[in-house]
């Protein structure tokens, strides 16, 4: 294993948007001593519990705050919730990601344009949930057809956007499918591209690292969709495994290669990247 190379995707790991919403909550923090945010700040476990230990606590409903201050998560939320927020009289510390603030913002845009606007992603996922409330009753959310079921919803007038973690080929083919499937229905239609840049850049490197690789290492949250997606571009290409942490790591997968790659999710701390390397150099 001497001659082991190991190379990090040229993005990869902590986005702006994440990096922005720790440096507002950790500012919170110092100034208010302990504060909540309405769900874990972005799906990476290590995130969570680093910043738990600065006082910044995750609750999962609005009714177990305890204190008069919360935060919501970069994954945005709904204007329905941060009504209900503000009528518990709680001050609120909005970390929303911008370009989640940008794809809410196209909801709504379509929506009071009299769009039903069609959300290509996962609806349990709290950033499409938060999506959804902005398009008030007139939004589906769906991953593929199958999943669109839209009772007394006309579908002539049909506004489109994307969570903004998904992948730029699985959103396109989601669109030709929607097209091909209610072509003739379909009076008016309008695609807002609200994938994030950042993501998709990420994405691209692990496409070029990958393909050069005889292993892929992705480092992240095993809920974080953005990390899911990073195995999932890399598989077809070579042999990939998720992890959360270093200790993750098995040496079996090491057995024969001289070339492994590595790459981060959108959350996933410099520190837990560092790690990862130091286990792999040690080995």
């Amino acid at each position: 294993m001497k001659n082991m190379r190991i190379e990090k995707a040229e993005k990869l790991g902590l986005c702006f948007g994440v990096r922005r919403a720790v440096k507002l909550l950790k500012e919170a923090a110092t100034k208010y001593g302990e504060i909540e945010t309405l769900g874990p700040v972005a799906h990476n476990r290590l995130l969570v519990e680093a910043l738990a230990n600065l006082g910044v606590k995750p609750i999962n409903r609005l009714d177990q705050a305890q204190g008069r201050i919360l935060a919501i998560t970069t994954h945005g939320t709904s204007p329905a919730v941060l009504s209900e927020i503000r009528a518990h009289h709680i001050r609120i510390i909005d970390t929303t990601c911008p370009i989640v603030r940008k794809a809410q913002n196209a909801a709504k845009e379509l929506a009071e344009t009299g769009f039903n606007v069609i959300i290509f992603g996962d609806a349990k996922h709290s950033e499409v949930k938060g999506l959804l409330g902005w398009t008030g009753d007139k939004g589906i959310a769906a991953l593929d057809m199958r999943q669109i079921d839209s009772p007394g919803k006309s579908l002539s007038r049909l506004g489109i956007i994307s969570q903004t973690t998904q992948t730029k080929s699985a959103f396109i083919e989601f669109v030709g499918q929607l097209i091909g499937m209610l072509g003739p229905k379909i009076e008016e239609i309008r695609l807002v591209n609200t994938l994030c840049k950042v993501t998709q850049g990420q994405q691209e490197a692990v496409i070029k690292l990958a393909s050069k690789s005889q292993l892929m290492i992705v480092i992240g949250g095993s809920n974080s969709a953005n990390a899911r997606h990073l195995v999932e571009i890399c598989s077809p290409l070579v042999e990939t495994h998720l992890i959360e942490t270093a200790d993750e790591v098995d040496t079996s997968w090491l057995m024969g290669k001289r070339h492994i790659g590595i790459t981060a999710g959108a959350s996933t701390p410099d520190e837990a990247v560092e790690e990862l390397i130091a286990k792999l150099r040690s080995l």
